[in-house]
């Protein structure tokens, strides 16, 4: 899977889910009282999922460029 940060952000919120759960690879993990905060790595990007562990429910998401790999 190749997709842009940019093309990521423009996708509806259902298919950026969809495509960091089926195609992300978990880089990090933690939980602080109900919240699970899980880091992916999607391409050429980082993807932060929110989920609250009470409701089985995505809270949020917070997509990252990785700029340091452009670093020279």
């Amino acid at each position: 899977m190749n997709i842009t940060y940019y093309d990521f952000k423009n996708m509806p919120d259902n298919e950026q889910r969809s495509l960091v759960m089926n195609e992300g690879r978990v880089m990090n993990e933690r939980t602080i009282n109900t919240i699970k905060y899980v880091l992916y790595e999607v391409s050429q990007f980082t993807v932060e999922m929110i989920y609250n562990t009470m409701n089985n429910k995505v809270e949020g998401i917070n997509v990252f460029q990785n700029k340091g790999a452009y670093a020279v």
